[in-house]
């Protein structure tokens, strides 16, 4: 029982050490890019039982996400026109 905690405690030390030793702009930036890479590709449709996920779900996804965006940056351009900024 002893061994056990100083194991999880020894394994929390290193967990916060890893994470205090990252730096700020170079991991919290690709972290942010890999979660956005998996958000316009469908990476959180849900999965069948064969462990595939149901393509015209995932397309559908994929789809709907790039129409989204291009909806805002149409409508951000034209929020630039009307304010003159550009």
């Amino acid at each position: 029982m002893r061994e056990d905690e100083r194991e999880r405690r020894a394994k929390g030390a290193l967990e916060g050490v890893e994470r205090d030793a990252e730096t700020l702009g170079g991991s919290g930036v690709a972290r942010a890019g890999r979660r956005l890479g998996r958000h316009f590709s469908g990476g959180d449709a849900p999965v069948e039982a064969d462990g595939a996920a149901d393509w015209a779900e995932l397309w559908g996804r994929r789809i709907g996400r790039a129409l989204s965006l291009v909806g805002v940056v149409v409508l951000a351009y034209l929020l630039g026109v009307q304010l003159k900024l550009w």
